[in-house]
């Protein structure tokens, strides 16, 4: 049945039509001075394992197992995605400008399903962000970030200087909207990844918490 899930996942990933997103539009903020040469995003920076439940929705396919990020050096990860029997589904290293993939299930073997894995956790792993801009609103401090042509707008708690949000926009388009809940800046106890283009969502939920 798990195969049965993961193939009709491929399946459903080369036939995905794109749907036009809008125009991102930063609401309800204001610039400021901006103070800050860079910001980060610090939940995958140690160097322990971080273990979650993972629930991967990808139109009407359902896939959930356990997911196991590891920091390997400056800026590369190891990732893990095994069945809930333990078995392993696909296992890559990812960097920002490598991509080595170790395993993966030939049911889950298609270009398509690997690029977008690779895309979405290279997003989620990035950690450095230079500050091109500043705003901020009620709750949040917001730092936009330009890299490669790409824009991200992170948003920092005024409160605890926690990451929340972070929106990835190409082209002025949103793409995927990552959500955090946290209680300290290492480690995200709960994340959400949220395509705009596309039906897919992956959610993490914390199984073991660093110290």
């Amino acid at each position: 049945m798990h195969r049965l899930l993961l193939r009709n996942l491929a399946y459903s990933l080369v036939f995905i039509v794109c749907i036009s997103c809008k125009t991102f539009r930063l609401t309800d903020a204001k610039p400021v001075l901006n103070t800050e040469k860079k910001v980060e995003n610090l939940y995958f920076s140690s160097g322990e394992d971080y273990v979650y439940k993972c629930q991967m929705d990808i139109y009407k396919n359902h896939v959930s197992g356990i997911l196991i990020i590891k920091k390997i050096n400056g800026t590369a990860h190891r990732v893990v995605l095994t069945s809930d029997f333990g078995n392993t589904l696909i296992d890559f290293e990812i960097s920002e400008n490598e991509f080595r993939l170790h395993y993966v299930l030939p049911d889950m073997d298609k270009k398509i399903v690997i690029n977008f894995l690779k895309n979405d956790f290279r997003e989620l792993l990035r950690q450095q962000y230079p500050v091109n801009e500043t705003f901020e609103n009620e709750n949040s401090n917001v730092y936009l970030s330009e890299i490669d042509h790409k824009k991200y707008y992170l948003f920092f708690n005024k409160k605890n200087g926690l990451l929340e949000q972070m929106v990835y926009t190409k082209n002025n388009r949103e793409k995927i909207d990552f959500t955090f809940e946290a209680k300290k800046h290492i480690f995200a106890d709960r994340l959400n990844l949220r395509h705009k283009d596309f039906k897919i969502n992956i959610k993490l939920f914390q199984i073991t918490e660093n110290e």
